[in-house]
């Protein structure tokens, strides 16, 4: 212990410690419809480290503040993602920070249960009301510890772009929307039209017959 604070003092990062910046490995987003479910888009999110993982763990207050290093380096261990990932207060920042919306009405998420966080990252699904054609998503994870950090988002189809401090939402187009009914009003006046059109060209047709028949009469 007495090594490892004389190393911190003299300015020296110890074995097991690296510097949290948004200068390392970016963020990743993979964004697409739910498995079966025209209506859910999902968002699965991955850090780009495991240094990114603690600090936004102390920050939460998930983690305890003595594993950011007086020269802000970052004291990271393995289990870190582990105590992360079950955690309410991480559900309720990537609900905050990764939204979804189509046709302007914002879509509900909720946190799937995450399997590895550090290498798998987490899964949001997020339930529209109705099947997705364009889905608005926004992404806007870490940035408000750096705003230099950045988040590659993939897509189907091999749809790409970057999130960053400036450029947080995007449209993805993710499926195919049905034509919508017509309403239960338009379609019976549509109906009534088609009736008293039937019914005008009867008469005339019968008109025009009788116009005939009296036009050989009288001939």
């Amino acid at each position: 212990m007495c090594l490892v604070a004389l190393a911190v003092l003299a300015g020296f990062a110890v074995p097991g410690t690296a510097a949290a910046h948004p200068f390392g490995d970016p963020q990743a987003v993979a964004v697409g419809l739910g498995d079966g479910r025209p209506d859910v888009v999902r968002v699965r999110w991955r850090a780009g480290g495991l240094d990114d993982l603690t600090l936004l763990g102390v920050s939460l207050g998930i983690l305890p503040q003595d594993r950011v290093m007086l020269d802000g380096a970052v004291f990271y261990r393995d289990a870190d993602a582990a105590a992360i990932a079950p955690a309410p207060a991480f559900a309720r920042y990537l609900l905050d920070r990764i939204t979804v919306s189509t046709a302007g009405r914002a879509c509900p998420g909720s946190v799937q249960p995450v399997e590895d966080l550090a290498k798998r990252g987490v899964t949001v699904d997020f339930a529209c009301p109705g099947p997705v054609g364009v889905a608005s998503v926004a992404v806007r994870t870490l940035t408000d510890l750096h705003p230099a950090y950045q988040t590659l988002a993939t897509g189907p189809d091999g749809q790409r772009t970057v999130y960053r401090q400036g450029a947080e939402s995007h449209d993805w187009p993710l499926g195919e929307v049905p034509a919508t009914a017509p309403a239960s009003g338009s379609s019976a006046a549509i109906q009534l039209t088609a009736v008293i059109a039937g019914v005008l060209v009867a008469i005339a047709v019968v008109w025009l017959v009788g116009r005939r028949m009296r036009r050989r009469r009288l001939a």
